[in-house]
């Protein structure tokens, strides 16, 4: 009988210690249900660090290189610093999201990425009013007028976009009322519709002047031909690089940014977030191609690169100013 008193007491433990072991690994569930990360974020994080670390290179290639100072480079220069922004802000963002959870330092990151984007897409719309007024006023674009606009154009720019930034922190922001966030919590809806809306001027703007540029191209180079008194096959072959470079450009912006411009518009807080999410990992992706299409295409900064990571550079490579091809 006491044998088996014992073995009853023996026994009595056993199942406070597997109730023990359950609410622990429940309270781990719990804890790392918590800290669950949304592999949306993780892409985003990783799409930043990819920008940052593309656009500091260029940054670093024009600020070490003192021939690297004409206006085109200068606004190169100024598209790299935006987009190298963005970068660290989507780094950022994902940092502040999961370890310090604060609503004030929300504001602060989202406003620092509203001033980078802006700034980028500003600084496209600068690069495309240079290489028209490059091919359109050519006797005279190094003129001291020129350089002035560009700066004036590069002041306005970040300017305004400082502004934009920081309109969020001093408060056109939904954190008192839900009903008025947008699908960018805790900016408004009016605010994203405003930010869209001037997107849409400006990717229309742009789509203007490329036009222009086209038809200043095409007609350079008709001309030269009908200089040398017969249309050679290297006229059709600069024509059709020049378009082809136009189209790439304006495509790639357009496809990037466009998605989550309408949706801003036309979305509501309430809507799922993966549609957020898709629409703004592809217009993170034209800050990754910026450094593509502006920088590493450029001859020069070419050569500066073999120069700052190899100490040489390349004899073979030929540097020659702006072509009707290198638009």
């Amino acid at each position: 009988m006491n044998e088996s008193l014992n073995d009853n007491e023996s026994s009595f433990p056993l199942p406070w210690i597997q109730a023990n072991d359950v609410n622990e690994s429940l309270e781990l569930s719990a804890f790392f249900s918590v800290f669950t990360i949304n592999p949306w974020d993780i892409m985003l994080c990783i799409s930043g660090t990819i920008i940052a670390c593309e656009n500091a290179i260029v940054v670093a290639i024009i600020f070490y290189t003192p021939t690297l100072r004409t206006p085109m480079f200068v606004l190169i220069g100024s598209l790299a610093t935006a987009d190298l922004l963005a970068g660290f802000g989507l780094i950022l963002n994902f940092f502040f999201q999961y370890v310090i959870q604060s609503e004030t330092i929300s504001l602060i990151t989202v406003g620092f990425l509203v001033a980078s984007f802006t700034a980028s897409v500003s600084s496209l719309l600068a690069i495309t009013v240079d290489r028209y007024l490059s091919l359109y006023n050519a006797l005279t674009y190094s003129s001291e007028k020129t350089e002035l606009w560009i700066h004036m154009m590069l002041v306005v720019t970040w300017g305004v976009s400082l502004c934009l930034g920081l309109l969020p922190v001093l408060g056109w922001n939904c954190l008192d009322d839900d009903s008025s966030c947008s699908i960018v919590k805790p900016l408004t809806k009016s605010n994203v519709t405003f930010l869209s809306t001037s997107f849409f001027l400006i990717f229309i703007l742009m789509l203007h002047l490329y036009i222009k540029i086209c038809k200043i191209v095409c007609r350079h180079a008709h001309q030269i031909a009908l200089q040398q008194h017969f249309l050679t096959a290297s006229h059709y072959v600069a024509t059709k690089k020049g378009v082809s470079t136009l189209a790439i450009i304006l495509g790639t912006f357009g496809a990037s940014w466009l998605p989550f411009a309408i949706y801003c518009v036309v979305g509501d807080h309430d809507y799922p977030s993966v549609y957020t999410y898709a629409t703004l990992l592809p217009a993170t992706y034209n800050s990754m191609i910026n450094p593509i299409i502006y920088a590493y295409r450029n001859q020069e900064i070419q050569r500066s690169m073999w120069v700052l990571f190899c100490g040489c550079y390349q004899s073979k490579v030929s540097f020659r100013s702006r072509s009707l091809s290198d638009v």
